[in-house]
């Protein structure tokens, strides 16, 4: 089994930033990629960006390409999702994933643990 625990969000202004942590515990060398996810009106959860963590690529959301960078610490057993210029629409409560042999990075339901999710307000 593997643990997922966020934190670092909160309310800022629109243009503002924010980090977001993802400690990660438990069986963590069977992690194959991990994730950041919010959810939509109406709709399934969106994917944010991906990373893997044993070769580091990344991968993400037209949305946020430019103002997002995930990264990952190994030895730490840390994941971070630095978001910058910040808008409303970011709103969200913003869930870190981990999955075993993910095929398809941007669908939720590839994932095999998630964590409690962390409130991102952006005021305008």
């Amino acid at each position: 089994q593997v643990q997922l625990i966020e934190s670092g969000g909160g309310l800022v202004q629109a243009g503002g930033s924010l980090r977001l942590s993802c400690g990660v515990s438990g069986r963590t060398f069977t992690i194959t990629i991990m994730a950041w996810f919010r959810p939509t009106p109406g709709k399934e959860r969106e994917f944010v960006a991906a990373i893997s963590p044993s070769d580091g690529s990344t991968y993400y959301a037209d949305s946020v390409t430019g103002r997002f960078t995930i990264s990952r610490d190994n030895a730490k057993n840390t994941g971070s999702l630095q978001m910058n210029s910040l808008k409303p629409d970011d709103t969200a409560v913003y869930y870190c994933a981990a999955g075993v042999g993910v095929r398809r990075y941007v669908s939720p339901h590839d994932y095999n643990y998630w964590g409690q999710g962390t409130q991102v307000t952006v005021s305008s």
